[in-house]
């Protein structure tokens, strides 16, 4: 497996340094230090500009290792802290979102499902600058993604499904570039890089190339990235794919304390038992739209929710016809 020849970050884009669209920074070398990619004239990640308040850095206690990631002060519970509205994709002749508008409430867990192709991973990329829509807009807490990306970026940390990231750093170099990009002091960067290392159980392979490691490993290592700056808004799409079940439990265990603390989860998963459990909101995508959104309760309707999902996306599958497939 090679490495992009081009910066595929899987938390913030090029243009992201200095608000200058283009502009590019590449991986750190050996001993940490950013250097300019060929042909471009940037040296290093220049301080992001303040947005709001500053993060809160890092608190010492959490879930046992856990760091408690406190985000930046959110509005109040209710107001939107992402706002979609008619939000379209075409691919051909293909409709990967219809005109969806959704409202993220400040301070939720929420929870995105849908069957594939549903159009989940496509709506995430809209919402979040990865793909520019067909029509419609995107607010990431009054910040209007495609009128002012950069600063809207600010606010987000992104766990995108299969991007192509630097797997020929370190774990350890990998989570300190993405905050360094974020513009965060290097003594800040190496104290949540060693927790969040620890806390996702990458610290015995925080020395190891990125490109040998497992894929759950790789999973848990672009979290790590998307969680260094402590943003307001946090994007994880299958989040735990690929990962095992004691890793799985820190990591819910960080989430909670984080929303807990005014963040914001979006999260995408096929899981409906966890997210029935993990998540306070719901929204059920389904050929690109949405078939029913509100809290976990108002969507399931008294039935559990892979119930009220099976009859949202369109029935249940019989197995007639294969009955070939049947023991005599």
């Amino acid at each position: 497996m090679t490495s992009p020849t081009e910066p595929q970050d899987p938390i913030v884009t090029p243009s992201a340094r200095d608000g200058a669209p283009g502009a590019s920074v590449a991986p750190p070398d050996g001993e940490g230090r950013a250097t300019a990619l060929p042909g471009s004239s940037a040296t290093a990640p220049a301080p992001a500009a303040k947005v709001g308040h500053a993060p809160v850095p890092a608190a010492e206690a959490g879930h046992g290792d856990a760091p408690a990631l406190v985000p930046e002060p959110a509005p109040a519970y209710g107001s939107p802290a992402v706002s979609l509205r008619g939000l379209v994709k075409t691919f051909g002749h293909k409709v990967a979102v219809a005109g969806i508008s959704l409202d993220i409430p400040a301070g939720s867990f929420y929870g995105l499902v849908g069957p594939n192709g549903a159009g989940k991973t496509t709506l995430l990329s809209m919402a979040t600058g990865l793909l520019r829509p067909d029509a419609g807009t995107a607010t990431i807490c009054g910040v209007d993604m495609w009128t002012d990306p950069v600063q809207a970026k600010r606010l987000l940390g992104v766990l995108p499904d299969g991007m192509a990231i630097f797997d020929r750093l370190t774990g350890t170099q990998l989570v300190t570039y993405a905050g360094l990009l974020r513009g965060m002091d290097r003594e800040t960067v190496a104290s949540r890089t060693a927790d969040l290392m620890g806390v996702l159980d990458l610290r015995e392979a925080a020395d190891t190339l990125v490109v040998d490691y497992s894929a759950g490993m790789t999973k848990k290592v672009t979290l790590a990235a998307a969680l260094i700056h402590a943003p307001r808004v946090l994007v994880l799409d299958e989040p735990f794919e690929a990962v095992d079940p004691v890793s799985a439990s820190h990591i819910r265990a960080i989430l909670s304390d984080y929303v807990a603390s005014g963040g914001t989860v979006i999260v995408s998963s096929h899981v409906m038992d966890l997210v029935q459990r993990m998540c306070d909101h719901v929204a059920v995508v389904v050929d690109g739209q949405v078939r029913a959104a509100g809290t976990v309760d108002e969507v399931r309707a008294g039935r559990s929710l892979e119930e009220r999902f099976v009859e949202l996306a369109g029935g249940q599958l019989s197995g007639e016809g294969l009955s070939w497939l049947r023991s005599s």
